[in-house]
């Protein structure tokens, strides 16, 4: 049975996080990040979508249930399950939901934190104990021997996958596996049959081997967005205009030329040693009412919400700083998964 990966702007049950803990990659300083989850957590459900939770036990769950009623959060649309977690990382440790002509298959595809980085083996469960759940109904479950990350794969929704060769094909995912093999099994799991490759493009500080949600999203089946420098002495220069080029040249199933969006690159930010951190607008989230845009208190900011307003017309433009949250290499698509819904 044809399956489908359904773009991001199509009718969605919930947004998955995985709340931050002192037990977790943040440790202490959880705290410090917990303030985005809760400005997420908050625009989402205030718009009456459900944010599903992964707690680490039941103080954890209580605490946050309890944090969220006291920042006015609309709780008939928070729900919650426990399950131990690794890291913050929704996006690429949480199910990706495909389609087929009956139902939604929730794909539990291995996790190995972007090739054995960090520590996953608690993350990598959660897609089987958020099934386990029964928090999600009408949903299958499939789990899949191959290493795929949320992060590294947009879709027009219409069986078009756009991605890089810098992450799908690192041999430390799926062992050095050829982009026409690759393309095989992507073909299987997730019914791709258009295939979009970038080998261009980067930014400074990023872990994951250039995700594409990093870089390039679609924002309408015919228009892609991308991060774009305009500053020669920028390190980010060369690798971006690289990376524009291949965008002009790719074509979509009727072979002609995508719409392209330039995002602006915000100014550097830095961690306390000093090491580049990668704030990126392209990282924005898209839900059933809201685009949710990554901020970092820049002079672009407002500029950059203006884009989106332009573009997502039907949709509330909501800001959330995300600073805190790419002090981990990360910023709020990937903190993020949505769960489609099940049309009938």
């Amino acid at each position: 049975m044809a399956k489908r990966f359904p773009a991001e702007w199509e009718p969605q049950t919930a947004v998955l996080l995985t709340w931050p803990h002192a037990q977790g990659a943040w440790g202490q300083e959880y705290h410090h990040v917990e303030t985005v989850f809760i400005a997420v957590a908050k625009a989402i459900a205030n718009s009456g979508q459900t944010v599903l939770i992964t707690a680490y036990d039941m103080q954890h769950q209580e605490d946050i249930l309890n944090k969220l009623a006291s920042h006015q959060v609309n709780m008939n649309f928070i729900q919650s399950y426990l399950a131990p977690s690794n890291d913050i990382w929704a996006r690429d440790h949480g199910p990706i939901t495909c389609m087929n002509e009956k139902t939604a298959i929730q794909c539990d595809f291995k996790f190995n934190a972007w090739g054995k980085k960090y520590d996953y083996e608690f993350d990598d469960a959660i897609p089987s104990a958020l099934f386990k759940s029964q928090l999600l109904k009408g949903y299958l479950a499939e789990k899949i021997d191959f290493v795929l990350e949320g992060g590294s794969i947009e879709t027009d929704g219409q069986g078009t996958l756009l991605t890089t060769t810098q992450c799908l094909g690192n041999p430390h995912r799926n062992s050095n596996l050829s982009l026409v093999e690759l393309e095989q099994y992507l073909h299987e799991y997730l019914g791709f049959d258009h295939f979009l490759w970038l080998s261009e493009g980067k930014m400074l500080g990023d872990d994951t081997d250039c995700h594409i949600d990093t870089l390039a999203r679609f924002i309408n089946p015919n228009t892609i967005a991308y991060v774009h420098c305009d500053d020669p002495n920028d390190p980010h220069y060369k690798p971006l205009l690289a990376m524009k080029n291949q965008l002009e040249a790719l074509r979509n199933k009727e072979h002609q030329p995508y719409q392209l969006v330039p995002l602006p690159l915000p100014s550097p930010h830095f961690d306390g040693k000093g090491n580049h951190l990668p704030a990126t607008y392209a990282n924005f989230l898209i839900t059933n009412q809201l685009v949710l845009v990554p901020l970092y208190q820049d002079k672009l900011d407002s500029a950059v919400l203006e884009i989106f307003q332009h573009h997502f017309p039907e949709r509330e433009i909501i800001g959330i700083d995300c600073r805190a949250l790419i002090e981990q290499y990360g910023s709020l698509h990937c903190m993020t998964m949505q769960i489609p819904q099940v049309l009938r």
